[in-house]
């Protein structure tokens, strides 16, 4: 076969333009396989970062400090033990009853008062525990407000003592009841008024639609929030420490700064912690049974006998009074009565703290954040999954047990800076970079979650559609991903602040002498029993806490 020049020259072309393509599809498959590997080290190493506190306690056990353990053995953990179970057994019993009635009621029927109730029953979220605590502990006691009234109108019976752990359990109950009630109430109104009525043409009575029908559909939700209020309670430090009493939190706290022993701190956080993973592990088990399908229900509801709605709305009226509004009234009289001698030069500085380590560690975790929603989103495999979960486990890990699982690699590095002559005395022990860490390990998942449900409501057509309009990575971020990100983000951000502000035991623990926030303010304030001077800084952070509080009402609100 005879070939012209013309014809060797196009096969020529060909073999070239066919190797070009071979070769442009070898680097861009090379590309997208960098980009991969990159991403996924950068969220696994995120992930590490989150892990290594909780690492850092467990392998605490392999020093074992024997004289101090015999003490703990002996007269701690015993009452220990003891407290915390009697306190998430009421915490169980008492916020599961007030949430899912509350939720029942004002989902389900017509009394009045009931818009208004509806969303003032969540205003407890606002108002952190331990602040709860000390208030009902200043109105409650002998020379409060409460016992003086009774004794001026001639009742000489003392109100029996708060300050046990019959009264902490009472007052986290109060506290912690909105976990329930939110997602109760998200499940009532789920189930609509068709299946209920459904229930009722079978001849049930309201009372036995409740229990037979209605609460079985929605006893995943009311479990997931009463593990809420369990992890809560676990974490919590500053409410017992108003009622002197002994939980984990307290006795890993009077370990490290009573025992000057953060080897025995961190082993008593190792048990704590798995205390709170077999909390984990039932609340992922319900969480599989609740599964994520909402059907709309009708917003009809049903309507009662005269009795039975002003009965309905004394059991909101009480709930509310008790658990927000006299408490708030009351942090209202205190600070004006305490303000003038109260507030000086000082709150200048526990304000500007507070605010630097709020913006700081929220702009920190928002930024993590979107790495990790982003990577979830374009690799998810198990793998991606896996770290994504634990790079949002510091959620469920009480902030003790975060402060002393930081806090002992820090210290470890700082005197190994010492050896080597770099520095001549420990400055990352006592600087901000230890509670910043610790509070960005604890508040993760807060910034996550909302950036995560923002980024899954960008749909693949849009991405694709995206990618053809610009080749710029970087455009694509600025005029597609940060549009549809920004609400998400902002929402993390607000609420991660919140958080920040809130939180006690971390920066107690890990602070600088002298470097004050109004959350340590408080806890100075009530651990000498001055009720008043807390009352300032207790409003600030009040107030501060309504913001999260408004955000989970709008998307309540747009969800019913």
């Amino acid at each position: 076969m005879i070939t012209t020049p013309e014809a060797s020259a196009k096969q020529d072309n060909t073999v070239n333009e066919a190797n070009n393509d071979n070769n442009s599809s070898s680097i861009s498959q090379d590309h997208v396989v960098r980009k991969r590997i990159i991403s996924k080290s950068v969220l696994g190493l995120i992930s590490l970062f989150m892990l290594v506190p909780i690492l850092i306690v467990l392998l605490s056990w392999t020093q074992p400090v024997a004289d101090i353990w015999t003490h703990m053995r002996q007269y701690v953990l015993p009452p220990v033990l003891k407290n915390t179970v009697i306190l998430l057994l009421m915490v169980t019993l008492i916020s599961g009853v007030i949430g899912t009635a509350l939720a029942w009621v004002t989902s389900m029927y017509r009394f009045p008062g009931q818009r208004f109730f509806a969303w003032a029953l969540m205003l407890p979220l606002a108002m952190p525990a331990y602040v709860l605590a000390f208030v009902t502990v200043g109105i409650v006691d002998f020379s409060g407000p409460l016992q003086t009234a009774l004794r001026e109108f001639g009742f000489t019976t003392a109100i029996p003592s708060v300050r046990n752990v019959w009264g902490a359990g009472l007052v986290l109950s109060l506290a912690f009841y909105p976990y329930v009630y939110l997602l109760a109430r998200q499940a009532f109104l789920s189930q609509g008024r068709r299946a209920i009525e459904a229930g009722q043409m079978l001849g049930l009575s309201r009372s036995k639609v409740f229990f037979r029908l209605a609460l079985p559909q929605a006893l995943p939700w009311v479990i997931g929030g009463l593990l809420l209020a369990s992890m809560e309670t676990l974490a919590d430090f500053g409410a017992v420490s108003v009622f002197n009493v002994d939980t984990f939190t307290t006795a890993i706290y009077k370990a490290w700064f009573g025992f000057f022993s953060l080897t025995t701190a961190a082993q008593l956080a190792a048990l704590l912690i798995g205390v709170v993973f077999i909390v984990v592990l039932f609340e992922q088990y319900w969480q599989a049974k609740r599964g994520n399908t909402v059907t709309q229900g009708s917003s009809q509801r049903f309507e009662a006998s005269k009795p039975a709605k002003w009965g309905m709305a004394l059991l909101c009226t009480l709930v509310f009074l008790i658990a927000f509004l006299i408490p708030f009234l009351q942090l209202l009289y205190w600070t004006a009565l305490n303000f003038q001698q109260d507030f000086d030069a000082r709150y200048i500085d526990f304000v500007t703290n507070s605010l630097m380590i709020a913006s700081m560690t929220t702009i920190f975790i928002a930024f993590l954040a979107i790495i990790i929603a982003w990577v979830k989103r374009q690799y998810p495999d198990k793998s991606t999954k896996l770290m994504t979960t634990l790079a949002n486990l510091g959620y469920v890990v009480p902030g003790t047990v975060l402060a002393v699982g930081i806090f002992i690699p820090i210290a470890w590095l700082d005197n190994q800076l010492i050896a080597f002559g770099i520095t001549s005395a420990q400055f990352l022990s006592g600087s901000v970079i230890v509670m910043l860490l610790a509070l960005s390990t604890r508040f993760m998942t807060v910034s996550f979650q909302p950036v995560d449900r923002q980024l899954q409501r960008l749909t693949v057509n849009q991405e694709a559609a995206a990618k053809l309009l610009s080749d710029s990575p970087y455009q694509r971020w600025r005029q597609v991903m940060l549009p549809v990100l920004s609400p998400g983000v902002l929402t993390g951000l607000l609420m991660g602040f919140v958080e920040v502000m809130k939180e006690m035991p971390i920066t107690l623990m890990t602070r600088r002498q002298g470097w004050d926030t109004l959350a340590v303010r408080v806890f100075e304030m009530t651990s000498e029993g001055m009720w008043g001077r807390a009352a300032l800084p207790s409003l600030l952070i009040v107030l501060v806490g309504l913001i999260p509080v408004w955000i989970l009402l709008r998307q309540s609100d747009k969800q019913s």
